[in-house]
């Protein structure tokens, strides 16, 4: 895959909106800011995401200097886990991912959203899996679609990222190792704003041309930074 990074997103909240990024930090965790806090649903002790509350997506997020700013569908900003609770209609709390692990639901029945099952995320980001602290995709797998639908970190220039899973990457200063193909869910179904409908047909084309997958996950091996335009290289 002979590509670059055409755009770099960070989402500081799981399942908010989120914010692109001329460049950034690679930690430990992923992405310096990214998946970093969560909105916890106090009754069931869950982490929110649009699965669930589709609602979501309609807030968005932006990190600065390790804390958040969260803005409403409103334009308001949330100023407390009451402004967040008042929002969405139950009781629930802004939480941060270094706190403890973060439980997440996911519906098996995409079609009817129904089977939901649960499962323990990994420890200090609020990521689905441990095996992707950052994904990529390329433009051509995306095609038509939004790539906020996604919400893939990084997105490149070409394509050829599935036969990337098992090497190294070089990206500027820093060193990831791809772990896996993402398996897509009913995320990527769920209306946005500025127009983004809810589109099952989405979801319907990944498991009939895809197998189910779009971008892969990777993990980072040597943390650096990256930025718009660094070349994707294989090492």
């Amino acid at each position: 895959m002979a590509s670059t990074i055409e755009r770099i997103w960070r989402y500081p909240v799981k399942s908010l909106g989120g914010e692109q990024l001329r460049a950034a930090t690679l930690d430990s965790g992923g992405i310096e800011g990214d998946r970093r806090f969560g909105i916890r649903h106090l009754g069931s002790g869950t982490i929110l995401t649009a699965r669930r509350r589709p609602e979501l997506l309609f807030a968005s997020a932006r990190w600065n200097d390790g804390e958040v700013e969260i803005v409403l569908p409103d334009g308001s900003t949330a100023a407390d886990d009451a402004a967040l609770s008042s929002w969405l209609e139950d009781d629930v709390a802004l939480v941060r991912s270094d706190s403890e692990a973060g439980t997440f639901e996911n519906p098996m029945d995409v079609e009817n959203e129904a089977d939901w099952v649960s499962w323990d995320g990994p420890d200090d980001t609020f990521h689905d899996s441990g095996r992707t602290q950052v994904s990529l995709v390329g433009l051509d797998a995306l095609g038509d679609w939004d790539e906020r639908r996604f919400r893939k970190n990084l997105i490149a220039t070409g394509t050829g990222e599935d036969d990337l899973v098992g090497y190294r990457l070089a990206i500027g200063s820093a060193a990831l190792d791809v772990t896996k193909r993402v398996e897509r869910c009913v995320m990527v179904t769920r209306p946005q704003p500025d127009g983004i409908d809810r589109d099952l047909d989405v979801f319907r084309t990944v498991l009939r041309e895809r197998d189910g997958t779009v971008g892969i996950g990777l993990t980072v091996h040597t943390p650096g930074e990256i930025r718009v335009g660094d070349a994707v290289q294989r090492v």
